[in-house]
């Protein structure tokens, strides 16, 4: 049975403070600041089609830190038992995605641009890329 009342335990919504002056704004995160784990790959998402989505998987060891730079989007986060849509549309504003989640960003606004923070260099081996899959996994834990 699935509850919609709470997001997944391992994902936290993160703020960080603009600084703001006559030059404009400057946003920042730090690693084991306030994003909560070591950078080890940085990339970014940009020109998102209307309709499509992006990630659809779970990483079994990879902690993300999702940010919108421009824009905003919609992300479904969900660990097996609870799940939740998060809203992220501000460039001081992210969620943190821990290993074993589920995620699909979807519903970006036009000119989005999404950094993604990783806690791990890529590695193809390292996601669960079937939903089934994944619930069977997280429910065997």
């Amino acid at each position: 049975m699935y509850s919609t009342q709470e997001g997944p335990v391992d994902c936290e919504l993160i703020s960080v403070s603009p600084h703001t002056d006559e030059r404009g704004s400057l946003c920042f995160a730090e690693g084991e600041k306030e994003i909560p784990f070591s950078i080890e790959r940085l990339f970014w998402i940009y020109d998102v089609q209307p309709g499509a989505e992006r990630g659809g998987h779970a990483h079994r060891e990879c902690s993300e830190a999702v940010f919108a730079v421009q824009g905003g989007f919609d992300i479904y986060v969900d660990d097996g038992r609870f799940h939740h849509t998060y809203t992220i549309e501000a460039p001081n504003q992210g969620i943190v995605v821990k290993a074993g989640v589920w995620c699909v960003l979807r519903n970006f606004r036009p000119g989005t641009v999404c950094v993604v923070a990783a806690s791990a260099p890529y590695d193809e081996t390292g996601y669960v890329n079937d939903y089934d899959t994944f619930l069977k996994q997280v429910r065997c834990k």
